[in-house]
Order: structure tokens, then C-alpha cells, then sequence
């Protein structure tokens, strides 16, 4: 990792970049798939599961059979585990239902909002050598509360073509309607254009590499809507002397092992604790199965030592991070300094981990700096907000004269006629 001591603020801009890919030759790949995907559905699917997955399938559906197969391999440790934190993303997120409220804006001028759900949403869930089953927990708990019709699951198969159990037990108990066999670039192309055998979607939801997110980003310019614009996993730990080495490292380890092109940052006002920190990574490093993946990500990440937690808070909203741990003593006054975050942890016990798995929060969150503008999942991203009015004739005189002249400001004589003409009948 690369150590810092008292930068300057002028070096900030340098410390908060993100790993950087080429990505013009890979859009070019993505587009040609795409393009391939949407004219020829389900065959060019099976084809491109063939060539990345080397899985020849008949059916892209997963049939029942399949599905009860699946979860007669599941331990009733793992289930009883989905089921804990099911239950508890179900509780977090349920409390975040809109409530409907009237406001008469003016005399005889009522206004309100509706809360309506995404009929058909897809799911994309990666496979490999992480599948990703806890994020089937984290994305379709939330439709299920908000009232999706359809709920659509692509995830890769293995080269048998079987589905890994545990996202199919992830999925049963979460509430998925569907579940299709297709991963990469092929199954976004098949959520957002739709095929023989998968459903066209409203909006895409999930993770996965750089080709994922770049098919995401290119179906959401003019065929759906996407989750956010994200990339590789990220994590910020602020810390002072109160934080644990043991339990620091482990949190940058964890999120150093996702992807080659993850990134974790420290910032501590402890000079001993930055050492200790150092010394925890390389011990906890030699121990971890995917030490080759992590130690590639630790390259581009940073431990950077400054004078206080003020200017620590400073520099961490500078970076946006996806994921951010606060280590000090106080770390409920230094939350009331968060701006820019995707999701915060408070106190030497809160790990990440237990945000990804079980805690209750959404860990579908935006990377990349994203956390400027964009929040993580919730209830709202599975629904519209549909706006309602009713004018009353009290409505029109008390608001018409106002609309007519601003409408004939704009030079809309068509906008300013539709209110004159209710004015005038109301002299009638």
C-alpha cells in the first residue's frame, strides 16, 4: 500500500482516484454483444454462455426440478442464516414505506403523491468464484416490499449449466418469480431487450465486472432504467488510537479481495496505529485464499496519516467512499460530518461485513465516487412517485391569472388558452 504522511491538500485529487481501466476497446466488445443479444434473443444467449461460461444449454430457464435439485444442497446453516437476514433486510426496508400526504397548495389546489411499484424488474447476480448470493437477498426483499409483479433473476451458470444452491435458496426464500441462466454481457442484453425465453424488465438491478457495468450503462441510455452507475468495491476507515489494528486490517482485506480493481483507504491521526495496521495486513494477507487478488488491489490503495479527525472527515468526503468505517472513540459526532458516502459504519464492532450480509441495510451502493450524487438501494428504487392534483373552479381563480401570465411569458399561447378558457367560463 502506498503510505502518506500529512499530505497537502493539493495532493488530495490523487489520493481520491479510482484504479483506472481501458475501457474503449471493452465498450466495443459490449456493444457487438449487445447488438447480438438483440437480434437474435435466445440463441445468441446460448452461444455466448458456450464461449465464457463453457455451459451448453438447452432451456435458459431454471425449471422447478432444477430448483428443488439446487436446495437439497444447501447446509441448514446457510438457511438459517438467508432466513436471519432476510428477515432483518425485510425489517429495514419496510419501515421505509412512502406515506401518502394531500397538500392544498392553494385555495381549492390539492396535491399529492403516489407510491406506485416497478411492475417487471431484473436481477443480475454474479457467479464464479464469488457468488454473490447475499445481494439476491439485498435486491429482491426490497421488490417484494415494494410490490413488484415480476421479478426476474440472471445469474451464471457452472459448466454443467447448474445454478449455485445457495443463490437459489437466496432466492426462494427472498421472494424471485424467475430464474434464467445467463451471465456477463448476454444477460443484461437479455433484461433490457428481452428474448424468446427472458422477459423484457423496467430496470436493472445487481452488480458484476467491468463488462456488466458497462452493458448496463449502454441498454440505460435508450432501452431501461439501471440501479446507479457503479464499479469495483471500495472501503474508507477513518481511525484515531482508540481503533483496533486487528480489526482495521481485516476490513480493508475484505473489501481488497472482491476485484483486482477494488481499493481501500485508512485515514488515522495515529502514527502507532498506522504501523500496527501495516503490520496486521501483512500477517492477515498470507492467510487469505484470495491473497493474490487482494495483495493486486492493495498496489492502487492508500494509508494515509493526518493531524486531525476534522481534516480526516475532510479528506474522506473528498474521496466518496462506497463503504465508510468509523474506528474512533467518538464516532457518532464525527457521522454528523458525513456528506459523501454510500454506507457508514460507527465503532471498532461495526465491520462492513455485517452490512453486506445481515445487519439490515441495502450493500448494493454506489462506487467510484458516485456517493456525490447517488444513494445506495432502497424501497423507492423498486417504485415510481406518480403526482396527483385537483383544481377546483375555488383552484382556478385563486391560481389561473398567474398561469395565464407566465404561460404568456414563455410565448405558449396554447398553455396560456387551456387556463384562460376555465377563467372565462367561470364569469359565465
Amino acid at each position: 500500500m502506498n503510505i502518506l504522511r500529512y499530505p497537502d491538500k493539493a495532493s488530495w485529487g490523487s489520493l481520491t482516484v479510482r484504479p483506472h481501466l481501458n475501457t474503449e476497446q471493452l465498450n466495443d466488445t459490449v456493444a457487438r454483444i449487445l447488438a447480438d443479444v438483440h437480434h437474435n434473443g435466445d440463441n445468441a444467449v446460448k452461444r455466448y454462455e458456450q464461449q465464457f461460461d463453457h455451459a451448453q444449454l438447452t432451456d435458459l430457464e431454471m425449471a422447478e426440478e432444477e430448483k428443488e435439485a439446487a436446495l437439497q444442497q444447501v447446509s441448514p446453516d446457510l438457511m438459517q442464516a438467508l432466513l436471519l437476514a432476510h428477515n432483518n433486510i425485510a425489517a429495514f426496508h419496510s419501515a421505509q414505506r412512502f406515506s401518502e400526504l394531500k397538500v392544498e397548495t392553494a385555495p381549492g389546489v390539492v396535491c399529492w403523491q403516489k407510491s406506485v411499484p416497478i411492475e417487471r424488474v431484473g436481477l443480475y447476480i454474479p457467479g464464479g468464484t464469488a457468488p454473490l448470493f447475499s445481494t439476491v437477498l439485498m435486491l429482491a426483499t426490497p421488490a417484494v416490499i415494494a410490490g413488484c409483479k415480476e421479478i426476474v433473476l440472471c445469474t451464471p451458470p457452472n459448466r454443467e449449466g447448474h445454478v449455485n444452491p445457495a443463490i437459489v435458496a437466496a432466492a426462494q426464500v427472498a421472494g424471485v418469480h424467475r430464474i434464467f441462466k445467463a451471465g456477463g454481457v448476454q444477460a443484461i442484453g437479455a433484461l433490457a431487450y428481452g428474448t424468446e425465453s427472458v422477459p423484457k424488465v423496467y430496470k436493472i438491478f445487481g452488480p458484476g465486472n467491468q463488462y456488466v457495468m458497462a452493458a448496463k450503462q449502454q441498454v440505460s441510455l435508450h432501452d431501461v432504467a439501471i440501479d446507479m452507475p457503479a464499479g469495483p468495491s471500495e472501503v474508507c476507515v477513518v481511525a484515531d488510537e482508540s481503533c483496533r489494528a486487528e480489526f482495521v486490517a481485516a476490513d480493508l482485506l475484505s473489501q481488497a479481495e472482491h476485484g483486482i480493481d477494488s481499493q481501500v483507504m485508512l485515514i488515522t491521526t495515529s502514527e502507532q496505529r498506522l504501523e500496527e495496521i501495516q503490520q496486521q495486513l501483512s500477517i492477515q494477507l498470507d492467510t487469505l485464499p484470495r491473497r493474490e487478488t487482494a495483495s493486486k488491489a492493495l498496489e492502487s490503495s492508500h494509508l494515509v496519516l493526518v493531524s486531525t479527525l476534522d481534516e480526516a472527515m475532510e479528506l474522506s468526503n473528498a474521496y466518496a467512499p462506497e463503504h465508510l468505517i468509523l474506528a474512533t472513540a467518538q464516532s457518532d459526532l464525527l457521522a454528523a460530518k458525513v456528506v459523501n458516502a454510500g454506507s457508514v459504519f460507527l465503532g471498532n464492532y461495526s465491520c462492513e461485513s455485517a452490512g453486506d450480509y445481515a445487519s439490515g441495510t441495502n450493500h448494493t451502493l454506489p462506487t467510484h465516487g458516485y456517493a456525490r450524487a447517488y444513494n445506495g438501494v432502497n424501497l423507492d428504487s423498486f417504485c415510481r412517485k406518480i403526482t396527483f392534483q385537483h383544481i377546483s373552479a375555488e383552484g382556478v381563480r385563486s391560481i389561473g391569472p398567474s398561469v395565464e401570465v407566465m404561460a404568456r411569458a414563455e410565448h405558449l399561447d396554447a398553455h396560456a388558452r387551456a387556463m384562460a378558457v376555465r377563467l372565462k367560463s367561470l364569469e359565465e
